[in-house]
């Protein structure tokens, strides 16, 4: 008995160190490139477009509701109120807010920035906005997030 709560303690800790780890090193990884190819390496380049922007694609999948909390109700309710409208107020371009229906507790939206930087510059403001801190007090969702940085290739409509 010992020895198997041991080796479950053990896995345990193995599992939070190696998870923190992955955040640590995430955290120290060059931001994904995106916007007009001059902004771009030579092997990423060679179909964006000159005038592109930096396009952001990204899917939140919501934890089903639980004492009030979480639920995508919730999470459109949070967009719906003024998510978007602070994303806008910081200078980002939202292009669309989508509901999965192949998995109905995700939302997708898209957003637009002038480039790489111009991106880092708007989450930078809406992450110490006040308005932000207190919608997400209000409409507590947790998520789990996939996120895509984007450049329009040279023959795109959407540039």
């Amino acid at each position: 008995m010992r020895r198997t709560l041991f080796k479950l303690v053990s896995l345990i800790g193995l599992t939070l160190s190696l998870g923190f780890s992955s955040l640590v090193l995430a955290a120290d990884a060059p931001p994904p490139p995106c916007g007009p190819a001059s902004h771009l390496s030579d092997d990423l380049s060679g179909n964006v477009d000159a005038a592109s922007r930096c396009f952001e694609l990204r899917m939140y999948t919501a934890e089903p509701i639980k004492n009030g909390v979480g639920g995508i109700d919730n999470l459109h309710q949070r967009f719906r109120e003024k998510e978007v409208s602070i994303f806008e107020k910081h200078g980002a371009e939202v292009l669309a807010v989508w509901q999965r229906l192949d998995n109905p507790n995700t939302l997708v939206w898209m957003l637009a920035y002038r480039d790489r930087e111009h991106r880092t510059q708007v989450w930078d403001a809406f992450l110490s906005d006040p308005e932000w801190i207190e919608l997400r007090k209000k409409y507590e969702v947790p998520i789990s997030i996939e996120a895509f940085m984007m450049s329009a290739s040279d023959y795109s409509n959407l540039k």
